[in-house]
């Protein structure tokens, strides 16, 4: 995989986590946040586990059509997240301690995220998300946050000028505990939508 590109899925990836490639300090973060945003943080923090379902939908400025796929996520705090694409094809992803592993068909793609500093803002607005993790979410992005806990959104924009030429902003909305969706629009004008829908029962 060239550096450079945008891997293929990795849009689909962004319910992923852990880039150890920091872009500015905490220093550099926000401006104070309403008391609903720290209660928002530990309330996160709090849930140590999630299985949901999702559908995606992609649109890139190359293809005619959207690209839309389906299937399950699994999230294990801090740091582990799985993919688990069930249509239109099979594919897993999974990430932990930095690491993204990429299953299609009989192959196997290791993808260590310190090689690849320009996923970084795709990949750590989810985990930090799911994690409460706030040092982390303003070392790479400048934070809005709207709403209450009953209904919130966050509007993150890469800190660093590099970053912002990948993605212009994430916008993240949930429910107390819940993330519902993930919007990212990309620098050239792509767009990805993640919706996630309700808890899997065991």
């Amino acid at each position: 995989m060239r550096r450079g590109a945008r891997p293929a899925g990795v849009a689909a990836a962004l319910a992923f986590a852990v880039a150890f490639a920091a872009a500015g300090t905490a220093d550099e973060a926000t401006s104070p946040q309403p008391v609903e945003y720290e209660r928002l943080l530990k309330l996160l923090a709090a849930r140590r586990h999630g299985h949901v379902t999702f559908t995606e939908v992609q649109r890139l400025a190359i293809l005619d059509r959207p690209l839309e796929s389906s299937g399950e996520l699994l999230y294990d705090a801090p740091d582990r997240l799985e993919k688990r694409t069930l249509n239109p094809r099979a594919e897993t992803l999974v990430l932990e301690h930095g690491v993204l592993t990429a299953h299609r068909g009989h192959r196997t793609y290791l993808m260590p995220l310190r090689d690849y500093p320009q996923v970084a803002p795709f990949i750590e607005s989810i985990r930090a998300t799911l994690a409460g993790d706030r040092e982390a979410l303003e070392r790479l992005f400048r934070v809005g946050f709207e709403g209450s806990l009953a209904h919130w959104s966050l509007l993150l924009v890469p800190t660093d000028a590099r970053l912002a030429g990948a993605v212009r902003e994430i916008r993240i909305e949930g429910e107390r505990d819940a993330i519902r969706s993930v919007d990212i629009r990309h620098g050239d004008g792509d767009r990805s939508l993640l919706r996630i829908g309700p808890e899997v029962s065991p």
